[in-house]
């Protein structure tokens, strides 16, 4: 739920400040939040060490931008539905169940419930969220092989000062004088503290006594976070189609992460 509503506050703040300087404020937020938490040591580190966080930093920032360039063109509830079909495809993948694929035919019969809608959705939204669900699975892959090169949150604070540095000159670009304007940038904090610095600690406190399955089958319902959040921050509700579209995919990840190989995962 902070995820979703620190991206509903975000998406209410896009007449003022665009995506991109949005998304930036959060990774910069969430970068200085974690390393200064972590402090992490960097000595004596390997060229293959610095690679991989380089390749995660720049797949967290490009599912956090791809899925921000979304929600300024769709409802947020589609958007995070359309994005969960990159983790899912992952999931059945690592499976190795033909039976699995059965969750992916429920999925895309919940995505294709989208096209009888009377309102077109804007087709660059839905090119960006599916593009994010790309992202997401790439950072669920080099999370785990981070996870075992970086101790603890180390490879996650470096990743995301990599993200903000790499963003840092489209964002300042973007934003222009917003981005001296002091109610922005506290809302901006705002949107770091909700979507990355109070998930992350949860998740990682959450796994600390969970199983992985139950977590990720937790996980699922975010899709559904999604639209309650909108519901109540943007007064953004979704029509019927849209309603049963979303539960599709929720029951889909739902049965995928089931009986699924477990994957550690933590959201940004």
């Amino acid at each position: 739920m902070s995820v979703q509503l620190g991206a509903a506050v975000a998406k209410h703040l896009f007449t003022e400040i665009p995506p991109t300087a949005m998304v930036w404020l959060r990774l910069l937020t969430s970068a200085v939040v974690l390393l200064v938490l972590v402090r992490p040591r960097v000595r004596g580190r390997s060229r293959p060490d610095w690679g991989l966080v380089l390749a995660f930093g720049l797949a967290l920032m490009s599912m956090n931008w791809l899925i921000y360039l979304s929600f300024a063109r769709i409802p947020l509830g589609v958007a995070v539905a359309m994005e969960f079909l990159g983790p899912l495809v992952l999931a059945v993948v690592m499976s190795r169940r033909a039976r699995d694929l059965a969750w992916i035919a429920l999925a895309g019969l919940g995505v294709a419930l989208l096209g009888v809608e009377r309102a077109e959705l804007d087709p660059w939204g839905v090119g960006f969220a599916l593009l994010a669900g790309v992202a997401w699975a790439t950072y669920i892959l080099l999370s785990a092989r981070t996870g075992r090169r970086w101790e603890g949150l180390t490879g996650l604070a470096l990743a995301s000062g990599v993200g903000a540095v790499v963003l840092a000159a489209p964002a300042i670009a973007a934003g222009g004088d917003a981005l001296l304007d002091p109610r922005i940038l506290l809302l901006g904090l705002l949107v770091g503290v909700l979507s990355s610095v109070i998930p992350y600690s949860c998740e990682l406190m959450a796994l600390r006594v969970l199983p992985e399955r139950v977590f990720s089958v937790l996980m699922s319902l975010e899709p559904a976070a999604a639209a309650l959040a909108a519901a109540i921050v943007l007064q953004e509700f979704l029509t019927p189609w849209q309603l049963v579209a979303v539960a599709s995919v929720v029951a889909a990840s739902v049965g995928a992460t089931r009986s699924a190989a477990p994957v550690r995962e933590v959201h940004p």
